[in-house]
């Protein structure tokens, strides 16, 4: 919205001093995390501290040429978000303002100081009441729906902080996000459109134990360490090492109903990458445009650093907001640390104790309230959602001892250690699987014996045990050579071989390895497993193991992921392996 669109001002001040994102400013009446807008360009700022006379103000623009003695004018409002119809298959900054929309006004580069809608007030959806005259209704209940997009229905809610009450009116038809569509017996109206502050968690009625895992279709995640919906998953690694691809991948593939993907701090050609790519994506589960259940929050590195600290609250509220109505939600935020060095900008400008290596002192709290905020929610209106969140870290030279991620570590429960050796030998999804881990594989465990295999915890197990013994074995054959181990240790290895080449690696930009289900997942450990058998069996009946890792079938294993018709090819593949070895004894 223009300038003169802006909510009606409170309070006027004056600018006192300017140090980057901070200005302070003195007579101005304000609360924290008010919203104002400050110097004669009107640049959107929220109120962080307030000492006697002092408001201190972090600016979500770029600060030059502001002057002290310039006006300071408090909105009275904090800083929320604009909630309704249109958010997917739209594209924001740090502070919901639609990059889009605005281009299309100023081109590629904003001016300061504009400002927009976070969803298009003027456009019209068609509204369908679910609800009749008479009908009791309570906060966060269901009152109609709109077809969003051709993924997504929305279903209209009313406000968590409404009272409720009977439905005296319902219509149907063509309205826009302001217009009443509902309206209660005192005097209450329900619109399509609803504003939350960032920083307020939507309420819930309880947070409850997940139970299904999120399918990402990444074998390594999916496999060894399952992450559930609801849950929270952290993917640490170095520079080049694969964070963002891992993490568009989970994006792209991932059975969650609605995608939020945030870029905090982000390269621009990245960010360029992502914006380019999803709308031309199909989504596997649907045929649709990837976009239609999408929503990309954009804050690059050139960004002003105080917008990159709001944009992980911009995007967990509205991820918030699809819970609500009963779906699943997965948020990947890429990534905190780029997050927390934000923090560290602004707490130093404040002149804050610092805490370990100058990060403010509250930076563990501050993880902790965004990760908090995942989780398999019972919603006001009965039903069920998720919210599951994956953080990318970026440590400083690898080093996961550094804050960010070790207070990530203390949160999550999914840990995703991604490996520069790994990727050095262009082994991706560069998960290193003996870092990693997840705490969720025994509560998930009843889903795939349901859903997949009885003996899916059995085989998953086996594979863990033996890349478990690769890894002892490995600092032997350093050692003395692989040569001077015993046959079966060294069918060990060769089937470890398999493991990791055939399973644990996958191509995310071949059509058809870039995602693996979760039966063929099963279907390929257990062929990796029927070869361990055979092998050894034939090891045992005085077969030597230079022949046995020598058959025509073996190195077959490395094809199943590429193949479409993996179950016929996988059959074939097991009785090949059963002949080609019991031929030999």
């Amino acid at each position: 919205m223009s300038q003169a669109q802006q909510p009606e001002t409170q309070d006027t001040g004056e600018i006192e001093s300017v140090s980057g994102p901070v200005v302070t400013a003195t007579d101005l009446d304000a609360q924290m995390n008010d919203v104002v807008y400050v110097g004669d360009e009107g640049l959107m700022g929220e109120v962080i501290e307030i000492e006697g006379p002092i408001t201190t103000i972090q600016v979500y623009e770029e600060t030059s040429a502001v002057a002290p003695g310039e006006p300071v004018e408090n909105t009275g409002e904090p800083l929320t978000v604009d909630l309704g119809p249109g958010m997917l298959d739209s594209i924001y900054d740090g502070v919901q303002r639609p990059l889009d929309v605005l281009e299309e006004e100023m081109g590629a580069f904003l001016d300061r100081g504009v400002d927009a809608p976070g969803i298009d007030l003027e456009k019209t959806w068609e509204f369908e009441p679910t609800v009749e005259v008479g009908d009791e209704v309570e906060p966060g209940d269901i009152v109609g729906t709109v077809e969003e997009t051709v993924s997504i229905e929305h279903k209209v809610l009313v406000p968590p902080n409404f009272e409720g009450g009977e439905v005296v009116e319902a219509k149907s038809g063509d309205y826009n996000v302001e217009q009443t569509v509902v309206e209660l017996d005192n005097g209450e109206e329900v619109t399509m459109h609803q504003e939350w502050p960032v920083r307020e968690a939507r309420p819930t009625v309880d947070k409850e134990s997940p139970t299904e895992p999120l399918i990402t279709g990444q074998r390594v995640q999916d496999a060894l360490f399952p992450l559930a919906k609801g849950g929270t998953a952290a993917i640490p690694g170095p520079f080049g090492s694969g964070k963002t691809v891992t993490q568009q991948q989970l994006a792209k593939w991932s059975d969650a109903d609605i995608v939020v993907y945030i870029g905090c701090g982000e390269r621009g050609n990245e960010m360029t990458e992502v914006i380019e790519d999803f709308p031309e994506l199909e989504d596997p589960q649907r045929g649709n445009p990837l976009m239609a259940r999408t929503t990309l929050i954009a804050n690059t590195s050139n960004m002003p650093v105080a917008a990159r600290e709001s944009c992980i609250y911009t995007g967990i509220t509205i991820a918030e907001y699809y819970r609500d109505m009963g779906y699943d939600v997965a948020l990947m935020a890429d990534s905190t640390s780029r997050w927390a060095e934000a923090m560290r900008e602004i707490s130093s400008r404040l002149e804050e104790m610092p805490g370990e290596e100058g990060y403010p002192a509250y930076l563990a709290a501050r993880l902790a309230q965004f990760y908090e905020r995942a989780g398999y929610f019972q919603n006001l209106n009965g039903s069920e959602g998720s919210i599951s969140v994956v953080g990318a870290v970026s440590p400083p030279g690898g080093d996961f001892s550094e804050p960010v991620t070790q207070n990530t570590l203390r949160i999550v429960k999914t840990f995703w250690a991604l490996d520069a050796d790994l990727a050095e030998r262009r082994h991706f999804p560069s998960i290193n699987w003996n870092e990693s881990y997840s705490l969720y594989k025994d509560q998930l465990d009843a889903w795939w014996v349901d859903n997949v295999a009885e003996d899916w915890p059995e085989e998953r197990q086996w594979a863990v045990d033996v890349l478990d013994e690769e890894d002892e074995l490995q600092e032997i054959v350093q050692l003395v050579g692989k040569d001077a181990l015993p046959e079966d240790q060294q069918l060990t290895l060769e089937v470890a071989r398999y493991l990791r080449e055939a399973f644990l690696q996958q191509n995310a930009f071949h059509d058809v390895d870039t995602f693996s289900e979760p039966e063929k997942t099963y279907r390929m450990l257990t062929a990796i497993h029927h070869f361990n058998d055979e092998a050894f069996e034939a090891l045992d009946a005085g077969v030597p193991v230079e022949e046995i890792t020598a058959i025509d079938a073996a190195p077959k294993l490395n094809r199943i992921a590429t193949q479409e018709d993996w179950e016929e090819y996988i059959d074939e593949l097991e009785a090949e392996i059963t002949e080609q070895l019991r031929e030999k004894y």
